[in-house]
């Protein structure tokens, strides 16, 4: 076994002596790149972002944007990361570096002020920049006016530009002097890689094949093994370890509150982990699989999934985030399970001695507790087809986007002839654990889909679940919310369904 390194800007550098906790961001930081800042240290504000080559779902390889702050330095062994420095080029020796495009459009449309956040920006914009499907859209390329900043939007709408640049990559990124309209500007304003550009070449190529990983200081290990089998076998040698893919809830932990581990196994490269089915009867999600790749890879054929995607967390967290993760921390304010409860999404559950397989609604047994036994893992989640037509994600929380709900509602409803004959409706935020809305969905089927019976339901949907009080929503404020949500449900879809 190597020792461990990364690629960090096309040159091999090694990870020792860092600490087996050491976040990307401070082994950077250590080595002299200290473009990548630290600003919020739980992936809330971008300043750390880097690239990182994953497996593609369009090319061989996307450049990916991650929270350096989040992602242990040795869960990147053998990996290729690109900073902000390594953007710009350089030429001869003695020569001026040349501007990466995004970092031009930033400085000449005066994206940047204090500049502290600006890498992070820019290694956002740069993934964006580099996604393989992004195109002009025909009906803005003609219309923008690339000099200027106020027709940058015209004929696309306000949350994507003419240049097919979708803003929804900067969601994870804040700033707090510039201002937004300079840097959407400068989104806006990019053009297409060249043919020459060594990045966008690279694309072409397969990212670093995953690496078996041993990494060992100071009496810790973070560990990688090859096969879900050989993991499997470690877990259960070591009961203790804390198992980590993308690092995006275990990251906080150990930078907010220090926590610290003698073993942390990672499993977010094994294959076994990262494959997703689409069959006949129902779809398999690898437990592994980023959130933004199950996205891509989709591509809407869970309309249910896609409401989903775009208001959990950031880009930036989706990149790392994964399903699995979401459903083993077992929070009851996760924005997954709420929805995977109203697809009737089912758990599979590995250990050495074997699989079985767990109705999501049967998973949860307490506060951040579940069935899930030492040494076992989440190896996928399976929805079942086929899918309800009428869906809906609600998330109520106090920002539009990157923010923890304070409620969030998954509906999944079958309506033939104006009857309701089927409901499952999924709860996050409102009791210790993610719960089916088992007593609405009852008042609901059989019953005509019209505004009396919503009304009756909504009553009782508002007395579901155990709701507290918080600093984010009252107990009151969390079920007029519930209520409200069915509501609005009915609101968006009466004109779609006859009642």
């Amino acid at each position: 076994m190597t020792a461990a390194r990364i690629t960090v800007n096309g040159k091999e550098t090694p990870i020792h002596p860092a600490a087996c906790h050491t976040t990307a961001l401070d082994f950077l930081r250590e080595r002299g790149l200290t473009g990548t800042k630290e600003g919020c240290a739980e992936g809330e504000c971008g300043a750390c972002s880097v690239l990182v080559a994953r497996p593609g779902v369009n090319k061989p390889t996307d450049w990916v944007a991650v929270n350096a702050c989040l992602v242990p330095a040795a869960a990147l062994d053998g990996q290729e990361i690109i900073t902000s420095e390594g953007l710009a080029t350089v030429g001869e020796p003695g020569t001026r570096r040349t501007l990466h495009p995004v970092q031009e459009e930033m400085a000449v449309r005066g994206g940047s002020q204090c500049g502290y956040c600006t890498p992070g920006f820019i290694c956002s914009m740069a993934a964006e920049y580099y996604r393989p499907n992004r195109c002009a859209q025909a009906d803005a390329a003609d219309s923008a006016d690339s000099a200027g900043s106020t027709g940058a939007t015209e004929g696309a709408d306000a949350e994507h530009g003419p240049n097919g640049f979708d803003l929804h990559a900067l969601s994870g990124n804040l700033c707090r002097c510039t201002g937004y309209r300079p840097i959407r500007d400068a989104a806006f304003a990019v053009g297409t890689p060249t043919d020459e550009d060594p990045l966008a070449q690279r694309r072409e190529q397969s990212p670093p094949a995953p690496v078996a990983t041993e990494y060992t200081q100071d009496g810790r290990a973070f560990l990688r093994r090859s096969t879900l089998a050989e993991t499997l076998r470690l877990l259960r040698e070591r009961p203790d370890a804390v198992v980590v893919a993308g690092s995006t809830d275990w990251g906080v932990e150990v930078n907010i509150r220090s926590r610290r581990a003698d073993c942390v196994v990672a499993i977010d490269r094994l294959p076994e982990l990262r494959e997703l089915r689409v069959e006949s009867d129902g779809i398999a999600i690898g437990a592994a699989l980023t959130l933004t790749e199950i996205e891509r890879r989709l591509d809407g054929e869970v309309p249910l999934l896609a409401e989903l995607f775009p208001q959990f967390a950031s880009r930036l967290i989706r990149n790392g985030a994964t399903l699995g993760g979401n459903l083993g921390t077992g929070s009851p304010i996760g924005d997954s399970p709420p929805v995977l409860l109203a697809l009737e999404a089912t758990v599979v559950l590995a250990d050495a001695d074997g699989e079985r397989e767990v109705p999501l609604v049967d998973y949860f047994t307490g506060y951040r507790q579940s069935v899930r036994r030492p040494g076992e893992l989440i190896r996928a989640v399976r929805i079942p087809l086929p899918l309800s037509p009428v869906v809906a994600f609600h998330k109520i929380a106090k920002r539009r986007f990157d923010d923890i709900s304070s409620v969030a509602v998954a509906f999944a409803l079958d309506i033939e002839d104006g009857i309701v004959r089927k409901a499952r409706i999924g709860l996050g935020g409102v009791a210790a654990t993610p719960i089916r809305s088992l007593a609405t969905e009852a008042a609901l089927e059989g019953k005509p889909w019209t505004a009396e019976t919503v009304e009756t339901a909504a009553l009782v949907l508002q007395a579901e679940g155990t709701p507290m009080n918080d600093h984010r929503a009252s107990a009151d404020y969390r079920s007029a919310m519930l209520g409200q949500s069915l509501l609005k449900l009915h609101a968006q879809t009466t004109e779609a369904v006859p009642s």
